[in-house]
């Protein structure tokens, strides 16, 4: 990999330098490992389920945005060092590669530095990856572009001293649109791009939303906060969390708690209070990076490839997949990856496809999709075919089949149940059965291994979350089903427990739910408004007889978990790093 010779920052270097160190001395039994575990957090590194030597690394995409040549970065190490090749696009807009074994974590993080790639506090108890709608300057519904504000906030906290040890992570997300891209409201900093009366840029400040076991939406801190006092006040709410939030119980520390604690007025005066002395002490430091209008690129292929849209899928890959942009003649192009995955050589090929067709640009949505973004729109049709050929003209983008999941228990360690078998089973089942409908297809469907909401399933139509239940001394995998959860660009609500259903009886439960709607719905009625109207409680009865699980005698399927067929169901999940 001829990169790794290419100039990394010296920070990246000194880190990635010290981790080397601290693997050799870990491996002679010289260094703690709990101070080992601690760095490689900080840096990105989780351990994997059932494995002491081998790790999940989890790449930042700031603010969403890759380059051609980072994407073929990222397909390097995937190839080199895990087992499959295969890297996992997250609902944070990052990368996470699974199984790479800890004596090859140095020389992976340096080919990822040589082309401005870090993994540095995308774990911890930090500021997470700054994440920003996908469609930021090209939009055209946005107030303006958020991607220079975005932008700054991530380069001004990366490695910042006053955000290293928090009680607890810390999320932000940018918003400029006026359809809500971004979930501000389940984040503990949302901003949303507002102008004044005057047409001063500013923000709309949300604080203390999140998911996991206590979800919370986020509330308004001030109605505008001009663009020269962002930082400034992003500073402040951080500084307020680090000195005040909970550091003894660990299920309490999020943001969201000491929000609650105090009330939103106490809360508000805090930070509003700290912005003053922040000010105060550091007045060189309140402007944001250069505002610069997103331009078209240069010299990428047009047009061509007259007939190519014969190919099939591609009316329906065109009406799902390919956004317009407000800049005329451009649109972008979702690049939908089922499960989230994509292959190294998938990822080499798209990066030929956004050299040719974009000037390399890339983006990643929080729907674990890829995006490319500046396409012509007279190159859609050789766009597709070049996306057909490498196995990536998935139609469906974000729609009913386009599943959310986290990795489940196939590599975390806090998972109860196999979510990426179980969305493997619902797209297809969803493919065949409801194939046309518009109404359908707006359905959304997310799950998650376990109660803490990595793959948001508070906030779906149709939510589901891994779950354990014992039948006559027999463990059974199963999944909670939420009904009614939304978003919107300020607010957030969240879906209502309607049912616990063994995890092989799951596509079944789907199924009830989607034709019950169906056969009930009102015209033109989504299934966001039709649970609505009859309440989420509604589905309870229908549900019930699913929930009856039999001896292990008479059905011992119903005992295994999907995605681990013949084996025993036992819930192994060990303590949680996120926290540590």
């Amino acid at each position: 990999m001829s990169r790794e010779t290419q100039h990394i920052d010296p920070a990246q270097s000194a880190e990635i330098d010290r981790l080397e160190a601290l693997i050799a001395g870990l491996e002679k039994g010289e260094v703690d490992p709990t101070y080992f575990q601690r760095f490689r957090l900080k840096n990105g590194i989780y351990g994997i389920r059932g494995s002491s030597d081998r790790h999940m690394v989890r790449i930042k995409l700031p603010f969403g945005r890759a380059s051609a040549e980072q994407l073929e970065a990222i397909a390097d190490v995937a190839e080199r060092y895990t087992p499959k090749g295969i890297a996992h696009v997250t609902t944070r807009q990052s990368i996470q590669l699974h199984h790479v074994p800890r004596r090859d974590l140095p020389e992976l993080l340096r080919h990822l530095a040589s082309v401005g790639l870090t993994t540095r506090e995308a774990c911890g108890n930090s500021v997470r990856n700054v994440t920003a709608c996908p469609y930021a300057g090209i939009s055209p519904t946005e107030a303006f572009d958020v991607t220079p504000y975005a932008k700054a906030t991530y380069l001004f906290f990366l490695r910042n001293p006053i955000a290293q040890n928090l009680p607890r992570k810390l999320k932000i997300a940018f918003e400029g649109c006026s359809e809500d891209h971004a979930r501000l409201a389940i984040h503990d900093v949302g901003a949303l791009a507002v102008l004044d009366e005057d047409g001063r840029r500013g923000f709309r400040l949300l604080v203390g939303g999140g998911l996991g076991p206590a979800p919370m939406a986020a509330v308004l801190l001030e109605p505008f906060t001009p663009a020269e006092l962002l930082l400034p006040t992003l500073e402040a709410i951080v500084r307020v969390f680090d000195r005040h939030g909970e550091r003894k119980i660990r299920s309490q520390a999020r943001l969201k708690f000491l929000i609650r604690k105090w009330g939103e007025d106490a809360f508000r005066e805090a930070v509003l209070a700290e912005r003053e002395t922040v000010l105060a002490t550091q007045p060189g430091r309140v402007e944001p990076a250069e505002i610069e209008e997103e331009a078209p690129p240069e010299n990428v292929a047009a047009g061509g490839g007259m007939g190519l849209s014969l190919l099939p899928g591609f009316e329906t890959w065109k009406r799902t997949n390919v956004r317009p942009q407000k800049q005329s003649g451009w649109v972008s192009v979702i690049v939908r990856l089922p499960l989230g995955d994509i292959t190294a050589a998938q990822l080499r090929a798209l990066a030929r496809i956004a050299r040719r067709h974009t000037g390399g640009r890339l983006g990643s949505t929080i729907g674990q999709n890829l995006m490319l973004r500046w396409v012509p729109e007279g190159a859609l049709s050789k766009v597709y075919a070049e996306l057909y050929a490498a196995g990536l003209a998935h139609g469906g983008a974000e729609t009913l089949s386009d599943i959310t999941r986290c990795p489940g228990a196939d590599t975390c360690n806090i998972a109860i149940t196999h979510s990426r078998a179980l969305a493997d089973h619902l797209e297809a089942l969803l493919e065949k059965r409801y194939p046309n409908d518009r109404r359908v297809g707006e359905i959304s469907i997310k799950i998650s291994g376990c109660p803490n909401s990595c793959g948001h399933h508070h906030i779906a139509d149709i939510g589901l979350y891994g779950a354990a239940r014992k039948v006559n001394g027999h463990e059974v995998p199963h999944y909670v089903i939420l009904l009614g959860g939304r978003t919107g660009r300020e607010s957030a609500s969240f879906g209502k427990v309607v049912a616990s259903i063994p995890a092989r009886r799951i596509p079944q439960a789907i199924q009830i739910i989607i034709d019950r709607y169906l056969g009930e719905r009102g015209e033109d009625e989504s299934f966001a408004d039709y649970v609505s109207r009859v309440g989420p409680a509604s589905f309870k009865p229908l549900l019930r007889p699913l929930a009856q699980v039999p001896p292990y005698e008479t059905a011992p399927e119903l005992y295994e978990d999907l995605g681990a067929e013949g084996e025993k169901f036992e819930v192994q999940s060990g303590p949680g790093e996120c926290a540590v």
